[in-house]
């Protein structure tokens, strides 16, 4: 390894997910290389169903080029992420710097300087509230929520990007300060300036702040879609 230049990331994507490797696809730059392990996942997305993927974090992580060291480690699921809190980092940390789509959520509202935001999930409300009380407990108030009621990633995944857009638009709010779009199945990435053209404020989606984040942490530059990306240059923490 002593000659790989390659600066390498990890993603641990559910089973189900149709969407976040394409998305990383676009997200993620020149000289860097994402190796992916799927892991084990039966929907209906509910919290008892996101709970069960703890046991097979760690599993799933020895799969991903082992003996090679990572910049970082990314777990593709931004409910599973709620639902299971800091086992999160317990199974994954000893492996590379651990990001969830929530932690790069809270990296991402702090460089946009943003503690007030417009939640929008394609789950079930259970599942949302999960999400949403995540984000209360770190200190970030969601003004307003809105759920599309799906319980199955595979068909998050099939939504049409212009109801992603009409979502965003009804889940805003006057107070909220950015608006996040939970969930790396759903096909947000494409639609994210889009909807801050409508909005006038900063979109993030779970799939554009993880990766965003994990590039951040390595020091590697990217271009992106949104403010999240513009702001890039001026947020510095290496």
């Amino acid at each position: 390894m002593r000659n790989d230049t390659v600066k390498r990331f990890g993603l641990l994507a559910l089973a189900t997910d149709l969407t976040i490797e394409g998305d990383a696809a676009q997200l993620m730059p020149p000289g860097t290389r994402l190796h992916v392990a799927r892991l084990a996942f039966e929907n209906p997305t509910t919290p008892e169903t996101l709970r069960r993927t703890g046991p097979r974090l760690a599993a799933a992580a020895d799969l991903v080029v082992p003996g090679v060291p990572l910049e970082a480690m990314i777990f593709g699921c931004t409910s599973a992420a709620a639902a299971l809190g800091a086992e999160v980092e317990v199974a994954l940390g000893s492996r590379a710097p651990v990001v969830t789509p929530l932690s790069a959520a809270r990296r991402a509202l702090a460089a946009l300087g943003a503690g007030r935001i417009a939640l929008m999930t394609p789950y079930l409300t259970e599942t949302a509230d999960l999400v949403a009380g995540w984000f209360a407990a770190e200190g970030v108030e969601v003004v307003s929520s809105l759920s599309l009621g799906h319980e199955d990633d595979r068909e998050m995944a099939r939504i049409d990007p212009a109801e992603v857009v009409a979502a965003a638009c009804r889940a805003d709010h006057p107070r909220a300060e950015a608006v996040f779009l939970s969930c790396t199945a759903l096909p947000a990435l494409g639609v994210i300036g889009e909807i801050e053209a409508l909005l006038d404020k900063p979109v993030i989606s779970s799939n554009q702040a993880a990766f965003w984040a994990a590039l951040d942490l390595a020091g590697i530059p990217a271009a992106g879609p949104g403010t999240l990306f513009r702001i890039r240059e001026g947020w510095r923490t290496w």
